[in-house]
């Protein structure tokens, strides 16, 4: 039997797969000939990703270094090169958008569509034709999903990737952050640019914050025995703003050198916006259905 899993959502517009620990919910907007042929092209290629990646799985869980074979794991080598400079980092802080990237190809190049969307637990890889354009809902705290706002992203900005990243979400964190989106030209390199910043979100040695060796959680974790956060107990204002802005640092950087579009930061009800993108925000998180991140 088959470990691929897929099947329409019962909207009737949205195909789900899944297979071990790759969960991804599809859309796509086209005539209903192309439609079909791109969920069919997706399924194709979605029952080859795992093993693909397993394959050189030892070598993506190591620091950044020799490029490895794969598909994917070449979107991955590149996005974390393109933004680790001197700071830790493995291409699987890349794996999920990654694959967001390469499922979004596998079903463009099937057929024609207006707007594509490749959801992978938050992670999202997009496409969209002249013209189109998404809301995409954005959430300050991943455990607790909630539309405090959203992006409008049109054709004609270079944002075809979303990514979210901080402590409480599914994947270990160093910092502190609630979460951290990134926009980018690909959801490979937000995804990784997302965990960097919200690594940097941080108060080094502060009694409130609770660490784990990673291997004591998962013992066969890229990030060894790096003490990732478990918990954040309170923190004042001005200890807020001091994480709060050692993360903006990082992003800003980041931006300046062209690597991301924009970010938004999240710690203890406080938020950071950063990049033009960001700037067509609507307060009240109002729009049309839209992939959610987180």
């Amino acid at each position: 039997m088959s470990r691929v899993q897929a099947r329409m959502l019962p909207d009737g517009r949205r195909l789900h797969l899944n297979d071990g620990p790759i969960d991804l919910i599809i859309g796509a907007d086209g005539t209903a000939e192309a439609v079909a042929l791109a969920f069919d092209a997706a399924q194709i290629r979605f029952a080859t990703v795992l093993d693909e990646l397993c394959a050189e799985l030892t070598l993506l869980r190591r620091p950044v270094g020799p490029m490895p074979q794969g598909v994917i794991a070449r979107r991955m080598w590149t996005a974390t090169t393109r933004v680790a400079g001197n700071h830790f980092i493995t291409p699987m802080a890349a794996v999920a958008g990654a694959v967001a990237d390469e499922m979004r190809d596998a079903v463009c190049a099937a057929a024609p569509l207006t707007r594509v969307f490749v959801n992978n637990g938050g992670d999202i890889a997009f496409h969209l034709m002249a013209g189109a354009a998404y809301d995409v809902g954005l959430i300050s705290r991943p455990d607790r999903p909630s539309l405090f706002s959203t992006a409008r992203i049109e054709a004609e900005d270079p944002v075809r990737g979303i990514a979210t990243s901080g402590w409480r979400g599914r994947s270990f964190s160093l910092g502190i952050a609630d979460a951290v989106t990134v926009l980018a030209e690909s959801a490979a390199t937000a995804d990784a640019a997302a965990t960097l910043i919200a690594n940097a979100v941080d108060l080094p040695g502060h009694p409130a914050v609770t660490r784990v060796p990673a291997q004591d959680l998962q013992p066969d974790s890229d990030l060894g025995s790096r003490p990732v956060t478990r918990a954040v107990g309170p923190l004042t204002r001005k200890e807020i703003a001091a994480a709060l802005g050692s993360g903006v640092a990082f992003a800003e950087a980041l931006i300046a050198e062209r690597c991301i579009v924009a970010a938004a930061l999240h710690l203890a009800g406080e938020n950071r916006m950063l990049g033009n993108t960001l700037g067509r925000l609507n307060a009240k998180g109002q729009g049309q259905e839209v992939p959610r991140l987180g």
